[in-house]
């Protein structure tokens, strides 16, 4: 490789990581470094060559891409032949197609290898005070992104059967696992938004890895079975989430720790899963112990009354009752977390035409999330406050607003814009509303347009016909 190759990937990766407030001696500063996109790309098997789309570039332009309001490939280049200019290198062509052909010779485990590694180190380098009890918690949650409604996409994400041929968009089920602490991307799967094997538990049995001894694991009530939790307690980890509706909870029976709080022997389902084979069943043991804390809802609005919270958190004594349900509450982090990526960063419907720039879409999604994150997790050490409480769309916008002076900035004013730009941010904060009510209703009226009853090409020609 020439020297301006190397020279290019450095400044390339030095403006990234300026962008995200990533200078040497920071905190967190480590998560992202051009050592570990280096080793995620030689994992991958990737050659580097003399083109303008260099790998490092092309890792630039798709997080400048997901983080740009327009989100499309043309404002991306756009924004390289401005900073090729500026830097008097090589410019490319403005048409987008070398760009497009680029980001779909680039392997997804790239981008994977680096939302795990800016995830797996900040969760390492997290403050004591950020963490419950001492524990390690992390949220698993599920939703669904949209996509173009192209052949391949719907080869390998079919639309949902209510909906007729050619009327809906295909639909990715995800499994996120998010850091309770610092609010980052920790890993993801992806499937089929419906079928067998396609389920939030069957992602979640892929993601063993991410649970080590001693984590904490929140999850809703869909993913409360039996042989999950086994499983997690055989690698050390524990379990808080909500009953599940099929299974009965009797505060009558068991060892009493307290006012609705008891622990009670659940017994191994009889039948062996189609997913497992029998070797492993047999090694589960008979029963084991389980803590059900019933907690009271009081709060008007609220649509339940009571929820029922299991865990195998059994010392009563280390962990009440009433801060396990609060942590249980806490499980909403996860929708919000969800809701910056979905809403705040627009991944709710995403722009690939083939399935693996899709997938890799939401991968860069989650890589620029974290890099967020690390910012905050920044300003809150700096700070000394919990980085929950600094807005992620505040952060954002700020950051945004600092991008450009960040990336031109000498070393000597880095950190006089950084110290301005964690200022600005500290501001903005999430607002304490843990009992906030507001209708399910939309106020504003959508404009009168008739629903597709039909595919777009049958429309269209029904529209000439009428000429």
């Amino acid at each position: 490789m020439r020297q301006y190759s190397r020279n290019s990937q450095a400044k390339q990766m030095g403006f990234l990581r300026n962008q995200f407030a990533q200078i040497e001696g920071l905190p967190f500063s480590n998560v992202l470094t051009a050592a570990t996109v280096m080793k995620a790309l030689q994992a991958a098997g990737v050659v580097e060559n003399e083109h303008v789309y260099t790998s490092t570039i092309l890792f630039w332009m798709f997080l400048s891409q997901v983080l740009d309001a327009d989100h499309s490939c043309r404002a991306s280049v756009a924004r390289l032949i401005a900073h090729q200019a500026a830097q008097g290198e090589k410019i490319p062509s403005a048409e987008t197609g070398g760009y497009c052909q680029a980001r779909q010779r680039m392997p997804e485990s790239v981008f994977a290898a680096c939302v795990r590694q800016t995830g797996g180190a900040a969760e390492a380098e997290a403050d004591e005070g950020w963490k419950w009890h001492g524990h390690d918690v992390k949220i698993a949650d599920g939703t669904t992104c949209s996509m173009p409604d192209t052949p391949a996409n719907q080869a390998a994400y079919p639309q949902p059967d209510s909906q007729q041929p050619g009327l809906g968009f295909p639909l990715i089920r995800v499994l996120a696992v998010f850091s309770l602490a610092t609010g980052m991307v920790l890993d993801l799967r992806f499937s089929r938004y419906a079928g067998k094997f396609q389920s939030e538990l069957g992602m979640l049995r892929q993601l063993w890895d991410q649970f080590a001894a001693g984590d904490v694991v929140l999850t809703d009530r869909y993913l409360c079975s039996w042989f999950e939790i086994a499983s997690l307690r055989q690698r050390g980890a524990f379990v808080a989430m909500r009953l599940h509706g099929g299974r009965h909870a009797d505060f009558r029976r068991g060892r009493k720790l307290g006012r609705n709080d008891h622990v009670v022997e659940w017994v191994k389902p009889a039948q062996c899963p189609d997913w497992m084979d029998r070797e492993t069943y047999a090694a589960f043991p008979k029963a084991m112990k389980m803590r059900e804390i019933r907690v009271r809802i009081a709060e008007p609005g609220f649509r339940t009354n009571e929820v029922i919270v299991v865990t195998n958190l059994l010392d009563a004594e280390q962990y009440p009752a009433d801060e396990i349900a609060a942590l249980y509450r806490a499980r909403w982090y996860a929708e919000t977390d969800l809701r910056s990526l979905k809403t705040t960063m627009q991944m709710e419907v995403l722009r690939g035409k083939t399935p693996d720039i899709v997938r890799k879409e939401i991968w860069v999604h989650a890589l620029a999330h974290n890099l967020i994150r690390t910012v905050i997790a920044q300003a809150a050490r700096r700070f000394d406050v919990q980085p929950r409480t600094i807005s992620f769309k505040g952060t954002l916008q700020t950051l945004l607003a600092f991008q450009p002076k960040l990336a031109s900035a000498s070393p000597t004013d880095l950190p006089r814009l950084i110290e301005a730009l964690w200022q600005a941010m500290i501001v903005h904060r999430v607002g304490d509303r843990p009992n906030r009510i507001e209708p399910r209703a939309k106020k504003r009226r959508p404009k009168r347009y008739p629903f597709l009853t039909q595919p777009r090409r049958l429309a269209r020609n029904a529209l000439c016909s009428n000429d």
